[in-house]
């Protein structure tokens, strides 16, 4: 009879974890169009063209942050000064996008080499002192704030040339740039990481490090990129809300590195390392900027949202944890 109870409790058990993971595998989507049909519902203007075309052009600058992030995310690292590389590389391409000085060619790339440099500092500091990149990241999100100010000489950097503007803030065929580059770097960016041997060894290092070195994976090359390539990305973003603002502001990207962690997690980039995609990182950042568009249609002020956004982050943390193999 014992043993009997003690069987039944268990199948249940197991059971439910298998509902939870399936809910945890495949429940995004479902959340994410189930939130936006009862936003329709509450509120007319929410499947209007026109806003459908602001949430994603709000959504882009963190979907882009989210992108770079996934990939230190899923390779077993954390990179908390992304917010910090929006701002340095902001005032680096602000500085040289005065009209009448250089072509538009000049202050991209010098923001993008500003990002580029940076991210790769973290990633050389993390490999070659194994300080954790928490810590690490941490540490440089403070002197990326303190570059951004120096930089700047603490004022915004106004009187941009249009041409420069309109990277972030045109639109071809009436489609805004931000989306279109959105759209460009969500393709690059998985196929980066789902069709390249870069992006297998990325899979491989945050799932089992010792596998992965036994088999003759350079451990330090595969984070040097994909801290890197955070940098850049970061870079991108930097450039676009710069150009969108028309401003190169110091105190730009603030939190920023929040939400772009949070829209990882929340896509189903696992906190532990090995797991996650693009698609997913997408729909987490499309989701909080549904979230937060529904929200400021019904009249919510932001004071709730952030206690919304929190209540989403740590629910899909818990779903994480679920699904980790230790929890089967």
């Amino acid at each position: 009879m014992k043993n009997s109870i003690t069987t039944y409790f268990s199948q249940a058990g197991n059971s439910y974890k298998t509902r939870i993971k399936g809910i945890g595998k495949y429940g995004l989507l479902l959340a994410f169009l189930a939130i936006c049909l009862v936003l329709s519902l509450l509120t007319p203007t929410f499947l209007t063209v026109q806003n459908l075309m602001i949430i994603l052009t709000q959504v882009s600058i963190n979907a882009l942050l989210a992108f770079g992030v996934t990939f230190v995310i899923i390779a077993g690292g954390i990179d908390l000064s992304i917010g910090s590389m929006v701002a340095v590389t902001g005032v680096v391409a602000a500085s040289f996008a005065h009209p009448d000085t250089y072509p538009v060619a000049v202050p991209i790339v010098m923001g993008l080499l500003s990002g580029l440099l940076f991210g790769a500092f973290n990633g050389f500091i993390i490999t070659r002192s194994k300080v954790p990149p928490f810590i690490v990241t941490l540490g440089t999100m403070t002197i990326g704030r303190g570059l951004a100010l120096i930089v700047s000489k603490g004022r915004p950097i106004s009187n941009l040339s249009d041409s420069f503007n309109f990277i972030g803030g045109g639109k071809i065929l009436g489609i805004p740039m931000l989306i279109i580059i959105l759209i460009a770097l969500f393709i690059i960016c998985s196929i980066l990481l789902k069709r390249t041997v870069v992006g297998r060894y990325i899979y491989a290092v945050g799932g089992n490090e010792q596998a992965a070195n036994a088999s003759g994976i350079q451990l330090n090359k595969v984070k040097m990129i994909v801290y890197t390539l955070c940098g850049g990305l970061a870079a991108l973003a930097g450039i676009l809300l710069t150009s969108r603002i028309t401003t190169g502001q110091p105190n730009a990207g603030t939190g920023f590195e929040l939400d772009a962690i949070a829209a990882a997690i929340i896509g189903g980039t696992s906190t532990s390392g090995g797991t996650g995609t693009m698609t997913g990182t997408l729909i987490g950042a499309l989701l909080i900027g549904v979230i937060s568009n529904g929200l400021d249609l019904l009249n919510v002020t932001s004071y709730y949202q952030q206690v919304v956004m929190g209540v989403i982050i740590i629910g899909a943390v818990v779903l994480d944890s679920v699904n980790q193999p230790n929890n089967s």
